[in-house]
């Protein structure tokens, strides 16, 4: 019972610090808009980066079960952490603040003649939504970890806070910005717990498929 809190409490802390760079693209996309385009960018935005997470939160989960790839996946976990760091030390959360509030002012942002369209901007938007959804689906795939209920709720909760949370997160993570570094040592150990399972594991890890090593039953029994 113990593990199964921990785990919706890591997928909570993952939602909410990975929220920022895919907030940060969609105010500064909206924001070079003419005032009148802007709400449609945002949602469309919004719209966009909730399929692309569901479309591959369905694709981790097929992956997830070959062998091997739990280890492959811990090392883009490595990676995601390491953007996070960067992006911590950039201060992007606040750069996302300032961001959405520009694209929700008026008076804020671009306010000139139109120079750029909607669609550009969702393109934009889309290309950069591919990496950032992935980032999120990844880390919550991996610590549901098979369990589709844990799965869903990580899903439906980084769709929730995005499409209506997005600025008051993001001024959460800037007046706090322990969280972020709190989430990013939950993030850390999760992509150490899946490298290691990812090695060691009898049934899917790396090092008994080679022949390194004979492997232990690490599995978490969901």
């Amino acid at each position: 019972m113990m593990d199964m809190v921990l785990d919706f409490g890591k997928i909570i802390i993952a939602d909410l610090i990975l929220s920022g760079d895919n907030a940060l693209i969609i105010g500064m996309a909206a924001a070079g808009l003419a005032p009148e385009l802007r709400k449609k960018a945002i949602l469309y935005g919004m719209v966009i980066a909730a399929v692309l997470r569901i479309v591959f939160a369905v694709v981790a989960t097929k992956l997830l079960g070959i062998p091997g790839i739990l280890f492959v996946g811990s090392l883009l976990l490595v990676w995601v952490c390491w953007r996070l760091y960067q992006e911590i030390r950039e201060n992007v959360d606040e750069q996302a603040e300032h961001a959405l509030m520009d694209a929700e002012d008026p008076t804020k942002g671009y306010t000139g003649a139109p120079t750029r369209t909607l669609f550009s901007a969702l393109v934009s938007i889309t290309i950069a939504d591919v990496s950032m959804s992935l980032d999120n689906v990844l880390a919550v795939a991996a610590i549901a970890d098979g369990d589709t209920n844990m799965l869903i709720f990580g899903l439906a909760l980084a769709i929730i806070l995005m499409a209506f949370a997005a600025t008051m997160i993001m001024h959460l993570l800037t007046m706090y910005p322990w969280i972020s570094w709190l989430g990013l040592i939950v993030l850390v150990y999760v992509a150490g717990e899946m490298m290691y399972r990812g090695f060691f594991d009898a049934s899917s890890g790396v090092g008994p498929m080679l022949g390194l090593i004979e492997g232990y039953n690490l599995s978490k029994g969901h």
